[in-house]
C-alpha cells in the first residue's frame, strides 16, 4: 500500500515501489561481485505544502532514496510521478522542464557550493542554464531571494569562505528556489549546523513552505528535528519502509519495533524523567545479503519464526498509520 500523505489531496510527488540496486564489480575484468540493496521496494507520497520526513540509521538507504527520486541516481525499477507525470523514463531533454520542479539542499554546506563563485553567481547558475532570466534580471532576482533567505544584497558579491556555515546553507536554500521548484529534497540540510543555528533553518524552510506551497522530502536521522518540520514521517530500515504515520502519532503510539527503539534512544532534557531504555544488539545487516523474511529480525527482541521466512508487507493497521510488521 502507498504511504500517502492525504488521499484527498493531490500529490505533488508520488513514488512507487522504488528499487535501486547497485551492482559490485571486482577484479581487472569488473565482473559482476554481488548487488548492493540500497532501495527496495520504497513507496510514498507527498502533497503539495507538506512534508514527508523520512528517517533512519545511517546506510538505510535514505539519501539514496532523495537522490532516486530527482533522477540525480537513475532507478533499477519502479515509479516516480511528479504532478501525475512519470518521469521515470524520461530522456534528459524531456526531462529539463521538470528539473525546473525539484531542486535539492545538500548536506555539507561548504562543499556543495563552488569555492570560486561569488555567492550571487551560485543563485543565479540556475536560471542562466535554464534561462529564466537574463541581463540585469538576472541579479534583480538574486536580491530578491538574498532577502527572502535572510541575507543581505551587499553580500552576493562575497565567496563562500566569507559566510558562516548558516549563512552558506542559506545560499543553498537560496539556490533551490531560483527556478521557483514546487518539490524540495532536503538532504539533513541542517546536520551539520549549530543547534541554535539548526533551528533558524528549519523556521526558514517553514515559512517559504507556508508562502510558496513547497512540497518537501526531508532527510534526517535526527528525530527531534524531523518532529519539527514534517507533517508525516516515514521510518526506513535496510532499504524498506517498515512504518509510515503522521508525526503525532509517531511519537505517541509507534507500532514496529524499530521505530520503538528510535524513540527510546532519544534523550531527555530532564534529569528527573526516568524511562526505559532499550539498546539494539547487533549490527545493522549489510545491504549485499539482506536477511530473508523481515529485515529487522536479526535485532527485533518480538522475534518469532514467521519473521525468519515471510517479508511483512507494509499495510494500514490503524487510520493513517501503516506497519511493516508481522506483529501488528
Amino acid at each position: 500500500m502507498t504511504a500517502m500523505a492525504d488521499a484527498s489531496a493531490p500529490a505533488m510527488l508520488a513514488v512507487r515501489d522504488l528499487k535501486k540496486h547497485f551492482p559490485i564489480r571486482k577484479g581487472l575484468l569488473q565482473r559482476a561481485g554481488g548487488t548492493v540493496f540500497a532501495v527496495d521496494g520504497v513507496s510514498f507520497s507527498i502533497a503539495a505544502g507538506e512534508t514527508l520526513g523520512l528517517v533512519g540509521e545511517s546506510g538505510c538507504g535514505k539519501s539514496t532514496v532523495g537522490r532516486t527520486v530527482l533522477r540525480l541516481i537513475e532507478p533499477t525499477a519502479g515509479h516516480i510521478e511528479i504532478d501525475g507525470r512519470d518521469i521515470t523514463h524520461l530522456s534528459k531533454t524531456e526531462l529539463r522542464p521538470y528539473r525546473r520542479q525539484m531542486q535539492i539542499i545538500f548536506q555539507d554546506p561548504f562543499s556543495s557550493l563552488d569555492p570560486r563563485m561569488s555567492a550571487g553567481d551560485i543563485v543565479a547558475e540556475p536560471m542562466r542554464v535554464h534561462g529564466t532570466a537574463r541581463g540585469g534580471d538576472v541579479r534583480k532576482r538574486v536580491a530578491e531571494l538574498f532577502d527572502r533567505v535572510g541575507l543581505r544584497k551587499a553580500q552576493m558579491d562575497n565567496y563562500p569562505h566569507q559566510f558562516s556555515g548558516g549563512q552558506r546553507q542559506r545560499i543553498g536554500i537560496a539556490r533551490a528556489l531560483a527556478l521557483q521548484p514546487k518539490l524540495i529534497v532536503g538532504d539533513e540540510p541542517v546536520s551539520a549546523l549549530d543547534v541554535s543555528i539548526q533551528a533558524q533553518v528549519l523556521n526558514l524552510m517553514m515559512d517559504l513552505q507556508r508562502d510558496m506551497g513547497l512540497a518537501y522530502l526531508f532527510i534526517s536521522h535526527n528525530l527531534a528535528v524531523v518532529e519539527h518540520i514534517s507533517h508525516h514521517i516515514a521510518v526506513m530500515y535496510l532499504g524498506r519502509i517498515v512504518e509510515y504515520t503522521d508525526k503525532r502519532t509517531l511519537f505517541t503510539k509507534a507500532l514496529h519495533p524499530y521505530t520503538e527503539s528510535l524513540l527510546l534512544a532519544v534523550p531527555v532534557p530532564d534529569p528527573k524523567v526516568k524511562r526505559q531504555m532499550r539498546v539494539l544488539q547487533g549490527d545493522v545487516p549489510s545491504p549485499i545479503t539482506p536477511p530473508s523474511g523481515c529485515h529487522f529480525h536479526t535485532r527485533c527482541p518480538y522475534v518469532f519464526d514467521r519473521c525468519r521466512s515471510e517479508t511483512p508487507l507494509l499495510r494500514e493497521v490503524k487510520p493513517g498509520q501503516l506497519v511493516a510488521c508481522h506483529l501488528r
